[in-house]
């Protein structure tokens, strides 16, 4: 398993960086720099066992929506894994963490339901150098870079599961995306509804 450590704009449809799969369903993503969302609003979160595990797209159709300093992390953690990952495939950020000292984690146990089919984790890319230990030190976050395969989409609904225990918290964070993005459109002046934004 490869491990690594690391730490733009148009008016139609926006390019992904090299190597990152076109967003599905997408119309249009507006420029870098004019979103407001944390990462926590993008953030699929789900508590196992003691075991809080967090799932964040690392997707530009995602990203985007962000505000500029989460924005520039992310993309950031996203452009230093995705040489190690598989082509086309979706880049995720996993995060475990516990309030318990010493919390066994399942890397591999991590997956996603889209469209009916469950996908399995491509590769894992760890970013904590304890990652391999598969342990989780009290108030501690253990952190990797998940590549799952294209069939993962982004603009629909989707499971996380991990073990016996799942959440589709995502079918409520799409909408709160989709809508940042047209507001992040006008914010830019590069989309419908600008010329009402300016007017105010």
């Amino acid at each position: 398993m490869p491990a690594s450590i690391p730490v733009w704009s148009a008016c139609t449809i926006a390019p992904a960086p090299a190597n990152e799969p076109a967003p599905t369903a997408v119309e249009e993503l507006p420029p870098a720099g004019h979103g407001t969302l944390l990462q926590d609003d993008v953030t699929i979160s789900l508590v196992s066992r003691g075991l809080e595990v967090k799932v964040t797209p690392l997707a530009e159709s995602v990203t985007r929506v962000t505000a500029p300093d989460t924005y520039a992390r992310l993309s950031g953690i996203a452009r230093a894994h995705r040489g190690d990952a598989p082509p086309d495939s979706r880049l995720f950020l996993v995060s475990f963490y516990s309030n318990e000292a010493g919390m066994r984690f399942l890397p591999d146990e991590v997956h996603l339901i889209s469209r009916g089919l469950r996908s399995r984790p491509l590769s894992i890319l760890p970013i904590t150098p304890s990652w391999g230990q598969n342990r989780v030190e009290q108030r501690r976050a253990e952190m990797a870079v998940y590549a799952f395969g294209p069939e993962v989409d982004l603009e629909a609904e989707m499971t996380l599961v991990y073990g016996f225990d799942e959440t589709g918290i995502w079918g409520s964070i799409l909408p709160r995306v989709q809508a940042e993005r047209g507001r992040a459109r006008a914010r830019a002046g590069t989309g419908h509804g600008a010329e009402a934004v300016a007017g105010r």
